[in-house]
């Protein structure tokens, strides 16, 4: 007798016409409440919704992905708005971007209410206050904009300000909610250390002034050198960012080769030690705090994994501990994740129960969500196409010693090599005959055709339409010279940098959501302030005004000789990229054409920016990269992974981990001929990779040795099930 889980049992063809036992009415009510709390556990979701009929109705259609989508296109829609509202991209009238304003608001709002049948009403005004007050303030602002602007007023749209800070209140922005709140945590440490910079800059400044105030020197333009205070204060701050180095020492420089000590000694004490400090304490608050947050993650994961235990639990006996049947366990995955194969279903329930005792207790179900994240590949054993239409050239002597050749690491590595000398002809001059005359094609094509022969044809098919053979050549040299990727990912050391890129993907793109937040804030407060004040003409342009970019007060300044004139606010794409120069450290003239207190504006943006923004992701960086060094796999995964070699549904590898060729594998393979030649399962399973998908499962993979089950009472509700949106003072 074949007991479940056993490799005949997984690879025979009546495991898949088995039929499965009913389960009564009861029993899918509470599968069906409790596959919200799995899949809530699974994706961290933090809502804490109501348990009647109608509410859980409500839950599974506010968590839909199209209503997701929905939201996130009106938030960019709103976004966009700005591309088409004064000063504008591309103008539209003001009755149409405010219709399509009151469209997106109205959207927010049904959200909104949609949101309020879903909770209990005592928790409703603890998340979504934001965005209510957020739509108030627009909805505000567009009327008194439009009154303003039909009676030939001059109007501020002060609520664009808001637009961005959607993305952070949302219920699925919990992620750059706790970006934020790794700012607003950082901020006291950060201000102490930000003051004593300042003392600094200050102290140095005054120094300055002493030091070359009145000794008659001249910039580069003919003006005073360092004769009064501020412009000092601001320049040594400019120095901190090396922006203006070394122009600012020059002319103390061409004096005396000694004043070149006062700046040395600025430079190693504040570019280098200060903004050291600020890192070191930013990476110190962040991993404090970030911790903190990982733990209340896995507090609320672990109740509600707690609850939807308690839902399906049936006890053994008279005073036995509760369990969970595996009909229940069944039926809740097929509600979580419907389209899990029943072979992958029971290769889970045998790392559950792994004594077979057809039940599990409740340390074993609530790993089920931490179970379901680790992606595993299952792979079936096909024949090649090849050896269905034509067998006996297939299973000829040289066939099978051309795909014995073909399957060593050597002949990938031959063919590598091949390929980067190629990758050096392609970058080579086409117009040298020598150059232009070498073909590799054929090495190339060789290789397809040997490739082909020995794997699947869906491995190697490409669209091809509309592209002469030299092009197509070139496409393929582009992509085969991208296999040189599988090279550098099989050495150690290589391989862990770039599963360190691999991992902060995800993290990018938060913190890219991040940025966009603050440049959308910055960019609608600096076109009010500087729209107009520089303009741009065309290289063909006749127009005097073009030498001084449109404003005389920039005649003959640096500004306006370097052709800056395309640097401007006169609309939020020329906005976005001024303040990407001013995050690579770049000086702007804009202080030149309003007023020297502009400058507030641009050191402002650089200590939001540069000090906190990209100090908090390199804290992060830090942290994955210490991560990826010290700890190599979630027990879970290594007790899947026990299983699946136990059970012999292991894929067997090469000895090399392509690591990412894993991280790019789909979720149903076809196990080649090689493997399907020594008589294996029809059905085999391999991890897919060890690097977490996810943001909040690569948290919880760098705090999982410091976070101990015995931390929690599981049946205590979690104090921040909810977690808080940063309000307005925090943000």
């Amino acid at each position: 007798r074949q007991r479940p889980g056993s490799p005949a049992f997984l690879g025979s063809s009546s495991f898949y016409e088995k039929p499965e036992r009913p389960v009564g009415k009861s029993c899918q009510e509470s599968g069906s409440l409790g596959h919200f709390y799995v899949s809530d556990a699974q994706y961290n979701r933090n809502i804490f919704f109501d348990t009647s009929p109608q509410a859980v109705r409500l839950y599974l259609l506010y968590n839909h992905w199209f209503m997701q989508t929905l939201v996130y296109t009106f938030i960019i829609v709103n976004l966009a708005l700005a591309l088409f509202e004064d000063p504008a991209v591309v103008p539209l009238p003001i009755w149409a971007t405010s219709t399509i304003e009151i469209i997106c608001l109205s959207a927010f709002s049904v959200r909104m209410v949609h949101y309020a049948k879903v909770i209990p009403k005592d928790k409703f005004w603890k998340d979504p206050k934001n965005i209510c007050i957020i739509v108030v303030l627009s909805f505000i602002d567009l009327t008194i904009y439009g009154a303003l602007k039909s009676t030939g007023y001059f109007a501020i749209r002060w609520s664009r300000v808001f637009r961005p800070l959607l993305l952070v209140n949302v219920t699925e922005g919990r992620q750059l909610r706790r970006a934020f709140r790794s700012i607003r945590n950082a901020l006291p440490q950060i201000s102490y250390v930000f003051l004593l910079f300042m003392f600094s800059v200050l102290v140095f400044s005054l120094v300055a002034l002493k030091l070359f105030g009145k000794r008659g020197l001249l910039t580069i333009d003919g003006s005073p050198y360092f004769t009064d205070y501020l412009d000092i204060v601001f320049d040594l701050y400019v120095l901190v960012t090396t922006a203006n180095s070394p122009d600012v020492m020059m002319p103390a420089y061409n004096y005396s080769v000694f004043f070149t000590i006062f700046f040395i000694l600025y430079i190693v004490i504040n570019t280098y030690t200060f903004m050291s400090f600020f890192l070191a304490v930013v990476y110190s608050n962040y991993k404090k705090h970030l911790k903190e947050e990982v733990r209340q993650l896995v507090k609320s994961r672990r109740f509600k994994m707690c609850r939807a235990f308690s839902l399906l639990q049936e006890a053994r006996g008279e005073g036995g501990e509760p369990v969970v049947t595996q009909a229940k366990w069944n039926h809740l995955v097929k509600l979580v994740k419907p389209n899990i194969s029943i072979s992958h279903r029971e290769l889970l329930w045998s790392v559950l129960d792994d004594q077979n005792k057809g039940h599990i207790g409740k340390f074993a179900f609530v790993q089920l969500a931490d179970l379901l994240s680790i992606q595993v590949i299952t792979v079936k054993s096909q024949p090649h196409p090849i050896q269905i239409c034509f067998p006996s050239m297939y299973n000829s002597p040289v066939s099978r010693f051309i795909r014995y050749v073909v399957h060593q690491r050597m002949f990938v590595y031959v063919y590598d090599l091949i390929i980067l000398v190629n990758a050096v002809f392609i970058g080579l001059d086409e117009e040298n005959p020598v150059v232009s005359n070498a073909e590799w094609g054929d090495l190339v094509l060789y290789e397809i055709l040997l490739s082909f022969l020995c794997n699947r044809l869906t491995k190697f098919l490409f669209a091809a339409g509309g592209y002469t053979s030299r092009q197509i050549l070139d496409i393929i040299f582009i992509l085969r010279v991208l296999r040189l990727i599988r090279l550098v990912d099989s050495i150690k050391r290589f391989r862990a940098i770039i599963n360190i890129l691999i991992k902060i993907g995800p993290t990018i793109l938060i913190f890219g959501q991040l940025i966009v937040v603050v440049y959308y804030i910055f960019a609608m407060v600096g076109m009010e302030l500087f729209k107009g004040k520089v303009q741009f003409f065309e290289p063909n342009s006749t127009s005097p005004d073009q030498e001084y970019c449109g404003n005389p007060l920039l005649k003959g300044t640096t500004f306006a000789k370097l052709n800056y004139c395309k640097n401007n606010f006169n609309n939020v794409v020329s906005s976005f990229i001024v303040l990407l120069e001013l995050t690579v450290v770049n000086q702007c003239g804009f202080t030149a054409v309003t007023h020297i207190s502009a400058r507030i504006f641009f050191v402002l943006f650089h200590i939001v920016v540069v000090i906190i923004i990209i100090n908090i992701f390199v804290a992060f960086i830090l942290e994955a990269f210490l991560v990826e060094y010290t700890i190599d796999k979630s027990d879970l995964q290594t007790s899947l992974e026990k299983k699946i070699e136990e059970l012999e549904l292991n894929v067997q590898q090469d000895g090399v981990d392509t690591g990412l060729v894993d991280a790019m594998e789909s979720n149903d393979n076809e196990l080649g001929p090689s493997e399907a030649g020594k008589q294996k399962p029809s059905l085999m399973f391999k991890i897919a990779s060890r690097r977490s998908r996810t943001v909040d499962g690569l948290l919880q993979r760098m705090f999982e040795t410091d976070i101990r089950p015995e931390d929690f009472n599981e049946e205590e509700e979690p104090e921040n099930i909810n977690f808080s949106n940063p309000v307005f003072d925090s943000v």
